[in-house]
C-alpha cells in the first residue's frame, strides 16, 4: 500500500502544479506566444515541480525503499499521469484521441516526452543511496 500512496502523492503534486501552469499557460501565454513557445516556457517550471515531489515523496514516504520500489512508485505514477491528461483531453477539452496522442508540436512533443521519461525515473534517481541497510 505504500508504494501505492507514494505514486499518488507524487501525481497528485505534479498534476496539480500542471493543471495551475495550464491555466496560466492556455489563456494569457499561448494567444501571445503560440502554443509551442507557451509550452516550452512552462516546462523547466514542470521539471523543477517534478524534482521537488519525487524528493518529497523519497524523503517522507519511501525512506529506505530499494530501488525496485522506487521504480514502481515511478511507473505507477507515470500510468496515473496518462490516464489524467487523456481523461482531461477527452472528457474536459473534448479533444479525438488521436490530438490527444500523435498531434505533437514536433519540437515541444519531444521534450514533453524526454519529460515524461523524467518523471518516471525520477523516484529512483533521488533515491539511489538512500536505502538502510544492516551494519554488522
Amino acid at each position: 500500500m505504500g508504494i501505492l500512496r507514494a505514486a499518488a502523492t507524487y501525481f497528485a503534486l505534479v498534476f496539480g502544479t500542471g493543471f495551475v501552469l495550464g491555466a496560466v499557460r492556455v489563456p494569457f501565454l499561448v494567444p501571445r506566444l503560440g502554443q509551442r513557445t507557451a509550452e516550452l516556457l512552462e516546462m523547466p517550471w514542470m521539471a523543477l515541480a517534478m524534482v521537488l515531489a519525487a524528493r518529497l515523496v523519497v524523503r517522507r514516504q519511501l525512506h529506505g525503499a530499494g530501488p525496485a520500489a522506487r521504480a514502481a512508485v515511478g511507473g505507477l505514477a507515470l500510468v496515473l499521469m496518462l490516464l489524467a491528461e487523456l481523461a482531461v483531453g477527452l472528457l474536459i477539452l473534448h479533444r479525438p484521441l488521436q490530438d490527444i496522442l500523435i498531434d505533437r508540436d514536433p519540437v515541444s512533443g519531444v521534450v514533453y516526452l524526454a519529460l515524461l521519461l523524467l518523471y518516471a525515473l525520477l523516484p529512483l534517481l533521488l533515491g539511489r543511496g538512500s536505502t538502510t541497510t544492516a551494519v554488522p
